[in-house]
């Protein structure tokens, strides 16, 4: 089994990567979870006779903050905020962005795939694949102009700054930049050539969340510097912080390691980059975390940064790379068979290239474990959720499926009840289905990125936790109702039957709308 060091001289020379920076410290074996919030260091807590703030919630992130599910973001009423909000008792008064027509923005691929098979059934017949085409062309196509001129361009008007103010997209650099006329500003430049995908997505996005942002003066507010007014009108009892996936995500839908350099500060040069050297992401995170000590909230939750590579749209080809690896030799698309693939011509990453990543996040998140500590020492009430440790014990092709592989510490996440009893059991595999039901996946959405519904409620559970650990007081109980969310998961509870596991939908969907790399491209904040 690989062993840790902190050490890059310690690593063996044949799983270094010759393009990884020297200042990425390269792990063989991923760190144990963070179980304890606090970190071990006592606070004082908030006096009983302390009126409740009046905002119990605020949320600062990206996608997974937004709720994006399946290439759109749609289902905001059960993103993982909103599900916090309606344990609290809270929901009717939590704002959030909403995107009801056409399946969300910019293009919902479970909404493509069940308009398919609502005209043609599971099995197109080959006779009919010319008029699938079509249709699909032309549905993409009003997807397109609904979002880009029609009524979905058209920004709804909201009383109050939003509560959730996740950006799809979004890096660290973002919260503290981007604001709802910078996202004008980038929807007002010049378009070219044709784009199946809304061209302003990305953008229109933002605004839906921060066009409400403004100070009194209709000065638009980046989301922290939202937050902070939040925190001045009526304070804030529970801020959570979930960032930093951007700074590194784009390793895997890009299937490039672009490493940061000099201006990876700046919004238009960054979006060159696909990882962020640590030294860089340390820099942009002291400074959101100085930004947020201005904040005035009861208590703050800092979520840790995924490993990235686990994700199912990046698909390990072959066996690992060595008995008791993490890591396949190549990272590929998953619906390219072990047997077709070819390094010289398809998209990939190697093995050394993703372990590269992994390292990389295992320093931001001591980054952001660092600053915790750092403000608890300050007696603010600051916690950590560590994410990425929750992750790694639900990675199914890492580590469930290959004992080796597993750390000293690893056991696996155990699944509430209900989920439990679902057959099969969710895990972290592609999505896939078939005329009986799901028969594999069940974490991950269409898209290979994104949570489904289920997922979104694990990540909601684990920040109540935590929440309920520093003295929230919950009026819907301080357990997540996966009843209701597996009957609300359109994935989970009628799947459509054209998912199949051999990712052909995937492939003929990519083949037309290269939506994996449009994916990159809406997560560059381009």
């Amino acid at each position: 089994m690989d062993q840790q060091t902190d050490l890059p001289d310690n690593v063996p020379a044949e799983l270094k990567d010759s393009n990884t920076p020297p200042e990425v410290e390269i792990r063989l074996e991923a760190p144990a979870p963070i179980t304890d919030p606090t970190l071990g260091i006592v606070v004082p807590a908030v006096p009983a006779d302390v009126p409740r703030p009046k905002n119990l919630l605020v949320t600062l992130g990206d996608s997974l903050t937004q709720g994006f599910q399946s290439l759109a973001v749609f289902n905001t009423d059960i993103s993982y905020p909103a599900i916090i909000a309606r344990q609290l008792g809270w929901y009717d008064s939590f704002r959030h962005p909403e995107y009801r027509r056409f399946g969300g923005l910019p293009l919902n691929l479970e909404f493509l795939v069940r308009e398919l098979e609502a005209r043609f059934g599971v099995d197109i017949p080959w006779w009919e694949a010319g008029a699938a085409a079509l249709f699909l062309f032309h549905t993409i196509d009003q997807v397109r102009e609904y979002w880009e001129s029609g009524a979905g361009a058209q920004v709804p008007k909201v009383s109050g700054i939003m509560h959730d103010l996740g950006v799809a997209g979004y890096d660290v650099r973002d919260l503290m930049a981007r604001t709802a006329d910078t996202e004008k500003a980038r929807m007002d430049a010049p378009r070219s050539g044709f784009h199946l995908i809304a061209a302003d997505a990305g953008p229109l996005m933002g605004r839906y969340v921060l066009e409400s942002a403004r100070d009194a003066q209709g000065v638009a507010l980046t989301p922290v510097q939202a937050a902070r007014a939040l925190g001045d009108d009526g304070g804030i009892e529970t801020l959570i912080v979930f960032i930093g996936a951007n700074n590194a995500l784009g390793a895997m839908t890009a299937l490039k390691v672009e490493w940061s350099k000099d201006g990876y500060d700046d919004l238009n040069r960054k979006r060159a980059f696909t990882v962020w050297q640590p030294s860089h992401f340390q820099l942009e995170m002291d400074a959101l975390m100085a930004e947020v000590r201005s904040v005035n909230a009861q208590h703050v939750i800092w979520a840790t940064v995924p490993h990235v590579t686990i994700v199912p749209l990046a698909h390990g080809i072959g066996g690992k790379m060595a008995p008791g690896s993490r890591y396949f030799p190549y990272y590929t698309r998953p619906w390219i068979a072990d047997d077709k693939f070819d390094a010289r011509v398809d998209p990939k990453i190697t093995g050394n290239e993703a372990r590269a990543v992994d390292s990389a996040i295992d320093m931001f998140n001591i980054t952001i474990r660092e600053g915790v500590k750092a403000a608890r020492r300050s007696k603010l009430d600051w916690r950590l959720l560590d994410v990425c440790g929750l992750m790694d014990r639900l990675a199914s092709r890492r580590y469930v499926q290959d004992i080796a592989a597993r750390p000293t510490w690893w056991k696996q996440y155990p699944m509430p009840p209900v989920l439990a009893a679902l057959d099969p059991v969710p895990d972290s595999l592609f999505f896939a289905a078939g005329p009986q039901g799901r028969t594999a996946g069940g974490l991950f959405s269409l898209d290979g990125v994104h949570p489904t519904t289920i997922a979104y409620g694990l990540i909601a559970q684990e920040f109540i936790n935590v929440m309920a650990g520093a003295g929230v007081q919950f009026a819907g109980g301080s357990q997540v109702d996966f009843a209701r969310l597996v009957a609300l998961d359109t994935l989970i509870k009628d799947p459509p039957g054209a998912i199949t596991a051999d990712m052909g939908w995937a492939a003929t969907l990519n083949e037309r709308l290269d939506w994996a790399l449009r994916l990159r491209q809406l997560f560059t904040s381009s």
